[in-house]
């Protein structure tokens, strides 16, 4: 009888214990399936982001480009004739000649660098105790600056190739992939991260701040309006300070990099990032040399980076919102 008691607080014992177990693995299993849900949503956000603002200030992007790698000086005037000139001589769709090599780095460099930044963010929040919580002035930062840096550091060689399309004629490179065998084996494998160092450091300052402006400015609207959700077109304007200040902030940097990267066409040979900015300055001065085509940053800037931070939030609450209705549809 002992024993039959035993065994019966046994199988209890057992019954008890056995649902617990269970009951831990499937909320383990759910917060792993959140996660990995909430990383494919941020990159599929980030993407289709990048994609879209890169290719709405296509052309005023190359433009930029060719003014920043040449010593000729720029103008608004001098800027739209050079796209008038494309179009007359190549057609409309020259104007977005490179635009396919862009979005090759831009798509794995938006959906990285914003996915990057949830990452961190949620990372940052939990080491400062604000999980699910905006985050103090400093983590903020440096959660942009880290985003940016990750993307950067991967996607590097990519974006060498599309300076290098982007001042080209067509003939001197068929495609993405020409580009990176002509390189490698004319002027060799190194040459694909010829200006990596000023890129990191024009990356800290610009995704650091863009984030940082961006988020700041939604918590403050958050704060002083009382609605969670900015409208459209206040992340629109949002986006819009956060690239001005961004890309004003790090762009002698950007110019930097761009001569490097495209000193094997040019004829010019920098080798330095200090080297090549006392060249940049003793030929064509400080303000028109190291600022050259920041007043058309300054227009394409602002409209890239409001266009991509605006998509990237709009789909993501539409990705939650689907998400949401899949599971109260079962």
């Amino acid at each position: 009888m002992g024993n039959g008691v035993q065994e019966q607080r046994a199988s209890l014992t057992r019954g008890d214990v056995l649902p617990v177990a269970s009951s831990n693995q499937s909320e383990s299993s759910f917060e792993s399936l959140k996660q990995t849900h909430s990383v494919v949503n941020s990159l599929f956000s980030g993407a289709l982001a990048g994609a879209l603002a890169k290719t709405a200030v296509a052309p005023l992007d190359r433009t930029k480009i060719i003014f920043q790698v040449s010593s000729a000086r720029f103008s608004a005037k001098e800027a739209y004739r050079l796209i008038y000139r494309t179009y007359l001589k190549d057609g409309f769709i020259s104007l977005w000649r490179g635009n396919s090599a862009t979005m090759v780095r831009v798509i794995p460099y938006a959906a990285i660098q914003f996915c990057a930044h949830e990452q961190y963010k949620g990372l940052l929040g939990g080491y400062y105790g604000f999980q699910g919580k905006a985050l103090p002035p400093f983590p903020r930062l440096l959660a942009g600056s880290m985003a940016g840096t990750t993307a950067a550091m991967l996607t590097y060689p990519l974006d060498m190739v599309r300076a290098r399309m982007a001042v080209t004629p067509k003939e001197m490179y068929g495609n993405i992939l020409h580009v990176f065998v002509r390189i490698s084996r004319e002027e060799g494998l190194k040459t694909l991260y010829r200006g990596f160092t000023p890129t990191i450091l024009g990356v800290v300052p610009y995704a650091g701040l863009s984030f940082f402006t961006y988020e700041t400015l939604k918590k403050v609207h958050a704060e002083r309006s009382g609605r969670l959700q900015p409208y459209s077109y206040e992340r629109l304007a949002f986006g819009a300070c956060a690239g001005l200040i961004g890309q004003s902030a790090s762009y002698p940097l950007d110019v930097v990099r761009r001569r490097m990267q495209t000193a094997g066409v040019t004829g010019h040979t920098y080798g330095t990032i200090l080297g090549t900015m006392r060249e940049i300055v003793a030929e064509e001065g400080v303000i028109r040399g190291l600022y050259k085509g920041l007043s058309m940053n300054w227009v394409k800037g602002p409209i890239a980076v409001g266009i991509s931070f605006t998509t990237f939030d709009l789909t993501q609450i539409l990705l939650r919102k689907l998400h949401q209705m899949g599971y109260t549809n079962r």
